[in-house]
């Protein structure tokens, strides 16, 4: 089943706040490299691998809100299995 969702204006300028940020984890990053590459794109949908990440980045109560955008972002252009 395919997702046409894409990243919003607000998502992707955090996702690439995200992924300039030096001390951001590797899981954050990923999951805001998924999203901004997104931001056009619906026929594009989020890979497992970054899905995972996503999630771990919105269970993570050390993450910032900017890193939640953006993994929110992500997790919800994975494409739902029937």
């Amino acid at each position: 089943m395919s997702n046409k969702k894409v990243t919003g204006p607000k998502a992707a300028t955090n996702a690439s706040k995200i992924l300039t940020s030096k001390p951001t984890g590797v899981k954050s990053k990923s999951a805001a490299g998924s999203a901004l590459s997104q931001t056009k794109a619906p026929t594009k949908q989020t890979s497992a691998k970054a899905a995972t990440a996503a999630s771990k980045t919105l269970r993570d109560r050390r993450t910032s809100k900017a890193s939640k955008s953006a993994a929110g972002s992500a997790l919800a252009q994975k494409s739902r299995k029937k």
